[in-house]
């Protein structure tokens, strides 16, 4: 008798889990048929007619650390990159023709008033360390000429494609002549100023470039309502551990912010080079290297980035874009 109920009970939680089981099935299946008859009629979305063109902009651009004649060999860094005048020379044509093509062909529903192209510094390599003076290229001043030439060339494409140009120049710490950073006489003591100030005679004469070299180690100036601030970087001091160059570049904004501000020389973006790393901050860009790795980079362990610099809109409505 024991055996027959618990024979019996088993049974029992056999036939409650089988009619589980069959009332599960009949939801699906009823929501599965209710979804077979549904006869759904999406709204069909239009792209809204394109309008002619009533917003304008201004192309934004920097030019900073290409290193110019110093030489990366690849077998000392992996074979992850190599740098030479021949290499540097089809960069910066390339960097030109870029400009031109992506504004022309990627840009739309914007009419262009012109290009801002800013030298960021360290256009050169220099030789302010021995090994430097030992593996660059060429000379000092061979490297002015040679350099200057090419740039002149780049504005002039700029000058036939956008109309209009302007050239703010700073200086950075590799184009010095000195060992040690001097504070006295910084701009005009350094091979960037001088690349700057030959480069803009070849356009004296040509009422579609302007340039603005300053004597000093920054400069302010206006597009539309977006006042820039542009520096080398290399004031901007730290940079160690994980935050790399947002730390000591955000430091350095909200100090010369408040010090521009006491003195009523307020900005609204401070765009910098040296760190050889592209960051878009809140208020600040800082600007890639068109030379890429390096030994340095390589020995110290520093992230691998691709040789770039930095493009943008800046627009009387939105500034920045």
């Amino acid at each position: 008798i024991a055996e027959v109920r618990r024979d019996r009970d088993s049974a029992r939680e056999a036939l409650k889990r089988a009619v589980g089981e069959r009332d599960d099935l009949a939801a699906q299946l009823g929501l599965v048929s209710s979804i077979a008859e549904l006869n759904p009629t999406p709204p069909k979305w239009l792209t809204p007619k394109r309008k002619p063109s009533s917003h304008h902009a201004t192309v934004t651009t920097i030019l900073s650390d290409s290193h110019f004649d110093e030489v990366v060999n690849p077998d000392e860094i992996g074979g992850v990159n190599a740098y030479d005048r021949d290499i540097a020379s089809l960069r910066l044509r390339r960097y030109f023709d870029q400009l031109c093509v992506i504004s022309r062909d990627y840009m739309s529903g914007v009419t262009i008033d012109g290009i801002v192209a800013m030298l960021g510094g360290d256009l050169l390599s220099g030789d302010i360390h021995e090994e430097l003076k030992e593996s660059n290229e060429d000379t000092t001043l061979g490297s002015v000429l040679y350099w200057s030439e090419l740039l002149s060339a780049g504005i002039g494409q700029l000058a036939d494609e956008f109309g209009k140009v302007h050239v703010p120049v700073v200086v950075g710490n590799h184009g010095r002549r000195t060992r040690k950073p001097r504070m006295k006489g910084r701009a005009r003591d350094n091979f960037d100023w001088l690349i700057g100030q030959l480069v803009a005679r070849e356009f004296r004469n040509d009422d579609r470039v302007t340039f603005d070299i300053p004597d000093a180690a920054h400069i302010h100036f206006d597009i539309y309502d977006t006042t820039y601030r542009l520096e080398h970087g290399d004031s901007a001091k730290g940079g160690g551990g994980w935050i790399g160059a947002t730390g000591p570049v955000m430091r350095r904004h909200q100090k010369i912010s408040t010090a521009t501000a006491a003195m009523d020389q307020p900005f609204d973006h401070l765009v910098v080079g040296h760190w050889h790393t592209q960051v878009w901050g809140a208020g600040f860009t800082i600007n890639g290297s068109s030379k890429g790795m390096d030994e340095f980079a390589a020995i110290l362990g520093l992230g691998y980035e691709v040789p770039q610099q930095a493009m943008w809109l800046t627009t009387p409505e939105h500034g920045i874009t």
